[in-house]
């Protein structure tokens, strides 16, 4: 490995600004990730052939792929900075926003869609919390460990930027959303409001949007089964599709 690492950043101003592409070289240390080279920038942001520029911009938080914020394409795959390794990366690594999203600077995203989803989905548990309602229901350990990967969701939008079916011709929510459904769908408080969630993602842009690329599990940071998720749905949309006027 050189004793440097070239690195080439994709920067926009503004949210309304052009787009251009600037080269840095930046240090290089053992095991370092992406985040480290672009902090190596803030401290002397300063182009490859000499030209003094603004310190890149990003979000970033935990540095542990927890929070999901620093989602970024690498190399041309969308991924977390925090765990992007330069050891693994072809040079010049190439950084660049997600382009699902509105841009706000640099690498900065709007995932505000993605929230919006989460709450088209009624992504929650109604508990006040005013008075103790006591223990919780009991689950089996099997089951919990099937859900829990299911809660492991970023919100990153990795599964967004890689999927076909979201573009600005569909409102499709994604497979993260749809996997919060599967989620509060199974939890025996959340399923008080199984056929919300349902009747949600029966609509515009929910399940029937989904073109099953399944590319969303293959950039998934977490390994959450979104495919299994989405399967799940379909079923239950069918059923509750053919049976909900029972209930009337």
């Amino acid at each position: 490995m050189a004793d440097t690492i070239n690195l080439k950043v994709k920067r926009q101003d503004s949210p309304e600004g052009g787009s251009r592409w600037e080269e840095f070289t930046v240090p290089y240390r053992k095991g370092e990730n992406v985040l480290t080279c672009l902090m190596d920038v803030q401290k002397n942001p300063v182009t490859a052939d000499g030209k003094s520029t603004t310190p890149v911009v990003w979000e970033a938080n935990c540095l542990e792929e927890v929070c999901g914020a620093c989602s970024m394409v690498i190399n041309g795959r969308v991924r977390q900075g925090c765990t992007a390794l330069v050891d693994k990366l072809e040079q010049p690594i190439t950084v660049q926003p997600m382009t699902k999203f509105p841009v706000i600077r640099d690498l900065m995203v709007d995932r505000s869609r993605m929230f919006e989803s989460l709450k088209r989905v009624h992504a929650w548990i109604d508990i006040d919390g005013t008075y103790d309602l006591g223990p919780g229901p009991r689950v089996a350990p099997g089951i919990q460990d099937e859900r829990y990967v299911l809660s492991t969701c970023m919100t990153c939008g990795c599964c967004l930027e890689a999927c076909p079916q979201v573009n600005s011709r569909s409102s499709f929510i994604g497979a993260a959303a749809l996997n919060q459904v599967r989620l509060f769908n199974e939890h025996p408080s959340g399923e008080l409001h199984k056929d919300i969630r349902l009747e949600a993602i029966m609509g515009e842009g929910g399940i029937a949007d989904c073109g099953n690329a399944q590319n969303c599990v293959k950039v998934c940071p977490k390994n959450i089964p979104l495919t299994d998720s989405i399967a799940r749905l379909y079923r239950e949309t069918t059923w509750y599709g053919l049976f909900s006027w029972l209930k009337k």
